[in-house]
């Protein structure tokens, strides 16, 4: 079983056992406009929760992207080297950013879940 979470930076990650898919949510990538540039971490490459772990350009800005938990890199999505619009058109499924395996799962109690970000975002 799968569970997706969200932070207030307007990061989302899928959970399954100890690994975690992140990425911007649909939100985020409305307010960013095209995206058309990712700037993605090196697998193997360990953050804490809250430090910029990756970066997403637009045609309106940079935005840094933060480790919603502390973890480590073991995959990234090499298909936004090619299409960064991905993160456009499919945000939350096929324009995942990297996947972390969870270095301190208790972290996940600080995240929101769905109901909870879409009353932050209104």
């Amino acid at each position: 079983m799968s569970t997706t979470l969200y932070s207030p930076d307007h990061e989302w990650l899928k959970v399954e056992g100890n690994i975690a898919t992140i990425g911007i949510t649909d939100y985020a990538q409305q307010q960013l406009g095209d995206i058309v540039y990712v700037e993605l971490p090196k697998v193997g490459r360990g953050f804490a929760r809250a430090e910029v772990a990756a970066v997403v350009e637009s045609v309106k800005a940079a935005s840094d992207i933060y480790a919603p938990i502390s973890g480590d890199v073991v995959e990234i999505n090499t298909a936004l080297n090619e299409q960064p619009a991905l993160i456009n058109s499919d945000a939350e499924g096929q324009g995942w950013l990297f996947r972390f395996k969870m270095t301190d799962p208790r972290e996940l109690g600080a995240l929101m879940d769905a109901a909870a970000y879409e009353a932050h975002t209104t």
